[in-house]
C-alpha cells in the first residue's frame, strides 16, 4: 500500500536509494533542502521507523595560539637554546628578548639539564637533537588531526601547556534507510487523502529532566528539614573567596578558573569587624599582605558556598538548617563532564553537638531518596573544610565507583573569623552529575542539545 509523505521526506527518501548512507550535510547537496529541512524531513522519517540515523563521535587535535606562534618562531626552549648557541648570556638580556616565554622555557631547560646558570649568567650544557614536542607540533601543523593520530604521552605533555594544543569532540551523523522502507511505495498523488492513516503524534509540553532533577533534589531537602536561601550569581571576591580562607594568591582566583566582572568594585562588602577578621586571619595564617581592592573585585560565583556562608555570618544562628541551589561559573574547558556554568547544590548544618556522622547520615538519607543505593565516603582536602570527605557512588552501568559530592566541617580559619561559634557541617555538589546518573547519559553537554528525540524517549521511559 503507498503512503502520502510531504515534499521533504519524498526528496530524502529518494537521494537515500540512490546514496544508502549520507551525512546531513551530504544531503542538502543531494537534495538541495536547507539544513533545517533536513533535520526537520529526518525526524519526521525516524518518527515512522524509516530512517535509522548513527552518531559517532572523533576527538580532534588543533594548534592554539601559542602553538601557531611555535610554528614560525620555534617553542620557547628551542629559542632559549639557540640564544646560547654563541655562548653564555646573560638572565637580563635573555628575559627581554623572550619576554612572558622566558620563564616557562628556563624552568623545561633546567628540568632536562640543558642549560646551566653561574650567578647570573646562562650558558649551553646538553642541547637535545630535537624535543618531543617539536614533533607533534610538526605533525599538526595549521590542519585538524585525529587524536589517535599523536604519541598519547607527548600530546598529555603538550595539552598542559596553555594554548598549544586544543582539543575538540566533533560529532558525526549517518542517515540510512530502514528495512521498511527499502519496498515502501510512495504516492505521488499530493491531493490523496489516507483515511488509513495514523493520525499525528501529538508531544506535550514537559519540563526538562534537569529541570526535574533540580525540583527533586530542592523537595527532597525540604522534607529533611532544610530551609532554601537565594543568592545572587555575581558576588564580591570577599565572600566568592577571602570568607572561605582561600588566599589570594590561588590559582583558583586566577583568570584561567574564574569569571571576573571588568573593571566592576564592590562598594560594599562586608561588616568593618568581618573585614577585619578575616583580613587578620589571612595575614596572620597565609602571612601575606592581604589588599582589600583584590577583596572587592566582582565575580561570577563559582559556587554557591558564598551564599551560605554570607547567611551564616549575617544571622549568626545557634541552629541551623540550609541549602541553596542555582547556576555557577567556571572557567573551564568544555568536556563530557565539565561545563563553564552548571547548577550546584550545596547545604550547612550548624549546631553545637553536630558532628561528622552526622553529616554522613544526612548524606546517605539524601542518596537514598534519589536512588542511590551504594555510598561510600573517603577521606580528602578540601580548602575550607576540615575534616573532609569525598562521596563516591557505585554507578552500575559502568561498574565502577564515581565522584559526586564533597563535604566537611568548615575550618576554624573560616568560622570565627565571621564571628560563628557552633561546629558547621558543610557539603556541595553538581546536580548534572546526579542526573548523568539517572538518566545513564556520559557526556553532560547532552543536557542542553536540544536533542528532542532523546528528551521525549526519557518521558515515554518515564511512563508519562
Amino acid at each position: 500500500m503507498s503512503q502520502v509523505f510531504h515534499d521533504i521526506e519524498k526528496k530524502i527518501i529518494s537521494s537515500l536509494r540512490e546514496n544508502p548512507k549520507q551525512s546531513p550535510e551530504s544531503l542538502e547537496g543531494s537534495t538541495g533542502l536547507s539544513p533545517d529541512q533536513i533535520r526537520r524531513g529526518i525526524e519526521w522519517l525516524k518518527l515512522k521507523d524509516l530512517a535509522i540515523v548513527n552518531e559517532s563521535k572523533a576527538s580532534l587535535i588543533r594548534l592554539g595560539g601559542n602553538g601557531l606562534e611555535s610554528i614560525e618562531k620555534g617553542l620557547p626552549e628551542r629559542r632559549l637554546l639557540d640564544s646560547l648557541k654563541d655562548g653564555p648570556r646573560r638572565l637580563s638580556d635573555l628575559q627581554r628578548q623572550l619576554g612572558s616565554a622566558f620563564g616557562p622555557a628556563m624552568g623545561l631547560a633546567r628540568r632536562n639539564s640543558w642549560v646551566r646558570t653561574e650567578s647570573d649568567t646562562v650558558s649551553l650544557s646538553n642541547e637535545p637533537a630535537e624535543i618531543p614536542a617539536e614533533r607533534i607540533i610538526r605533525q599538526i601543523g595549521r590542519q585538524k588531526i585525529p587524536k589517535e593520530m599523536v604519541s598519547p604521552s607527548e600530546l598529555a605533555i603538550l595539552l598542559r601547556r596553555p594554548d598549544f594544543v586544543i582539543e575538540e569532540t566533533v560529532k558525526t551523523k549517518v542517515i540510512s534507510l530502514s528495512d521498511s522502507a527499502g519496498s515502501l511505495e510512495i504516492s505521488d498523488s499530493s491531493g490523496a487523502i489516507d483515511v488509513e492513516a495514523g493520525v499525528p503524534r501529538v508531544f506535550v509540553a514537559r519540563t526538562h529532566p534537569l529541570k526535574d532533577t533540580i525540583d527533586e533534589v530542592r523537595e527532597i531537602f525540604v522534607t529533611l528539614g532544610f530551609s532554601e536561601i537565594i543568592g545572587g550569581m555575581t558576588q564580591p571576591s570577599f565572600w566568592n573567596f577571602d570568607a572561605l580562607f582561600t588566599p589570594q594568591d590561588h590559582p583558583a582566583r586566577e583568570l584561567q578558573d574564574t569569571f571576573y566582572l571588568d573593571g566592576i568594585l564592590a562598594k560594599k562588602i562586608a561588616m568593618p569587624e568581618q573585614i577585619r577578621r578575616v583580613s587578620d586571619s589571612h595575614r596572620r595564617n597565609w602571612r601575606y599582605r592581604w589588599d582589600i581592592n583584590e577583596a572587592r573585585r566582582m565575580v561570577l560565583r563559582t559556587h554557591t558556598t558564598c551564599v551560605t556562608i554570607r547567611h551564616l555570618a549575617e544571622t549568626r544562628p545557634d541552629e541551623a538548617r540550609v541549602f541553596s541551589l542555582g547556576r555557577v561559573f567556571r572557567n573551564e574547558k568544555v568536556s563530557y563532564k565539565h561545563l563553564v556554568e552548571f547548577n550546584q547544590i550545596e547545604g550547612v548544618v550548624v549546631g553545637k553537638g553536630v558532628t561528622l556522622r552526622d553529616l554522613m547520615g544526612i548524606q546517605r538519607e539524601f542518596y537514598k531518596r534519589i536512588g542511590i543505593a551504594r555510598i561510600k565516603f573517603w577521606p580528602t582536602f578540601f580548602p575550607y573544610t576540615e575534616p573532609s570527605l569525598q562521596t563516591m557512588v557505585y554507578n552500575e552501568r559502568l561498574g565502577s565507583w564515581v565522584e559526586l559530592f564533597g563535604m566537611g566541617i568548615f575550618r576554624p580559619e573560616v568560622t570565627r573569623s565571621l564571628g560563628i561559634t557552633k561546629p558547621v557541617l558543610a557539603w556541595g555538589g553538581g546536580i548534572e552529575r546526579i542526573a548523568m546518573l539517572k538518566y545513564g547519559l556520559d557526556d553532560v553537554r547532552e543536557f542542553y542539545n536540544n536533542n528532542l528525540s532523546w528528551l521525549r524517549g526519557v518521558h515515554q521511559d518515564a511512563g508519562s
